[in-house]
């Protein structure tokens, strides 16, 4: 639980950029909001046409008498929201941080020279970024998929989703935001995943407050730069006692 907590107070750190650094936070401000535009419209959409698809996909309910046939529908309904969730998150994160790039480069930089890390640099550029985001957006699917059919479950089903869903989504974001700043130390994509897994409950506390922040009605636009900076924090955490945050 310590180091779970711990990974949640990188996050608190990341905030604190805000008074460090208003101007260069703000930036990666802009990318955010762009995104998360886009997403409520769609969540909209989503909230308008969810009693509708509910009941396209329950037809064999129609003849159930009404208190089963309102279960079921809240079930899967409640299943379809959990899955969209996970969707948002991931997607917002890997949306955002394809279009904020050269923002976000600069945020991170900005933590590593903070620290004393001045020769760090990364590599890859853009079709690195569109690489991690497809990357990304294939995992959270797979994650939303699961989240929806552990929602099936009757009666616990949703509690027991939304943890999954919540637990696995933090654990991409860890893994995705704290990317850059250690593909810049020429750890691989494979090294850096048993290097969290090493630490799985510290990148798990630090993914897991992020994706809370998402969740707060227009969170993820002021979390996003912060998590930036806190993913940056949590990276050099993984590689003390080398390097400390």
């Amino acid at each position: 639980m310590r180091e779970f907590v711990r990974g949640a107070g990188l996050l608190g750190r990341g905030f604190g950029w805000w008074t460090r650094r208003p101007g260069l936070m703000a930036l990666g401000l802009v990318p955010a909001a762009i995104v998360a535009l886009l997403f409520v419209g769609g969540l909209i959409a989503l909230g308008v046409s969810l009693p509708g698809i509910v009941t396209a996909v329950t037809p064999f309910a129609e003849a159930w008498p009404g208190v089963w046939a309102t279960v079921v529908r809240i079930t899967i309904g409640t299943a379809m929201v959990g899955a969209a969730l996970v969707i948002l998150a991931v997607s917002f994160t890997a949306l955002t941080l394809l279009l904020g790039e050269p923002f976000y480069d600069r945020i991170w930089k900005a933590v590593e020279r903070d620290a004393g890390a001045d020769a760090i640099d990364i590599g890859g550029g853009f079709w690195r970024a569109v690489g991690d985001t497809l990357s990304l957006l294939a995992r959270g699917a797979l994650v939303a998929v699961l989240a929806a059919v552990i929602g099936l479950i009757p009666i616990v089903g949703g509690v027991v989703g939304a943890v999954v869903g919540v637990g696995l989504t933090g654990w991409l974001l860890a893994d995705e935001l704290s990317s850059r700043a250690l593909s810049a130390r020429g750890i691989d994509r494979a090294a850096r995943r048993e290097l969290l897994g090493r630490h799985r409950a510290r990148a798990l506390g630090f993914g897991v407050a992020t994706q809370l922040c998402f969740l707060v009605p227009f969170g993820a636009i002021a979390t996003m730069p912060a998590a930036v900076a806190g993913s940056t924090l949590l990276a050099r955490s993984l590689m003390a006692p080398a390097e400390r945050a």
